[in-house]
């Protein structure tokens, strides 16, 4: 299997594999079978196997150039990614009713935590990592491969706002969003949110050590080192 299709075979996989996650009913289903435990360390294992066979399959994906890298996109690369990780590490697991599964147990509006920087941490992590990687990779497979990840991250942004302004009506809405925006930074520089507290240490450490085994492993793992 070789050329453009093993890369669309994984990109088939890879994209209905994640509709789940958005889908009550078949999460229900799946997380009464397995449990919850069960269910996001089923789920997680097959999304990272999968996000990694289409990395694979994009490089060995036929070279088509469609434009030049520049020495200063790796720098835009390696300032991007370490604040794609930070946003990653503290908003996975935190209460957001306004994530894809919406966990509301913990969520206090008027203390939001990192909902207050930005209500989408995952997807603006992804947005960041994919539209960096777009930039520093101007081939087709490449171009392909993120621009469709930073696509589904800003149309995911668009429609869970619009459900969860369907869902809860216009004035829950903004009593749960008053201290928040979908803009990272909006609601603190407006004055709306503060930090009630610090960063947690342990979500910051892992953040750095997550940072960090990206940076040493992308080279032997990926095939390109991300040395600017």
């Amino acid at each position: 299997m070789t050329g453009w299709t093993e890369f669309i075979l994984a990109f088939a996989a890879f994209l209905g594999s994640h509709p789940i996650p958005a889908r009550p009913r078949l999460r229900g289903w799946l997380i009464a079978r397995m449990g919850r435990a069960g269910y996001v360390a089923v789920f997680s294992t097959l999304s990272t196997a999968l996000l990694f066979w289409l990395i694979f399959a994009a490089g060995r994906a036929p070279f088509v150039p469609l434009w030049d890298q520049a020495p200063w996109q790796r720098w835009f690369v390696n300032l991007a990614v370490p604040l794609a990780i930070m946003l990653g590490t503290f908003g996975i697991g935190a209460p957001n009713p306004f994530a894809f599964e919406g966990r509301d147990t913990g969520y206090d509006p008027r203390r939001p935590g990192i909902v207050g920087l930005v209500r989408q941490p995952l997807l603006w992590a992804l947005l960041l990592w994919a539209g960096a990687h777009l930039l520093v990779n101007g081939d087709l497979a490449h171009v392909i491969l993120f621009g469709s990840f930073a696509a589904f991250a800003l149309i995911g942004m668009a429609m869970l706002e619009r459900r969860k302004r369907r869902q809860w009506g216009d004035d829950e809405f903004r009593r749960l969003a008053a201290h928040s925006s979908p803009i990272p930074f909006a609601a603190l520089l407006a004055g709306r949110w503060r930090p009630s507290s610090g960063p947690s240490l342990i979500r910051l450490g892992v953040a750095v050590l997550a940072w960090a085994a990206l940076w040493h492993l992308h080279a032997p793992v990926i095939g390109v080192s991300p040395l600017p």
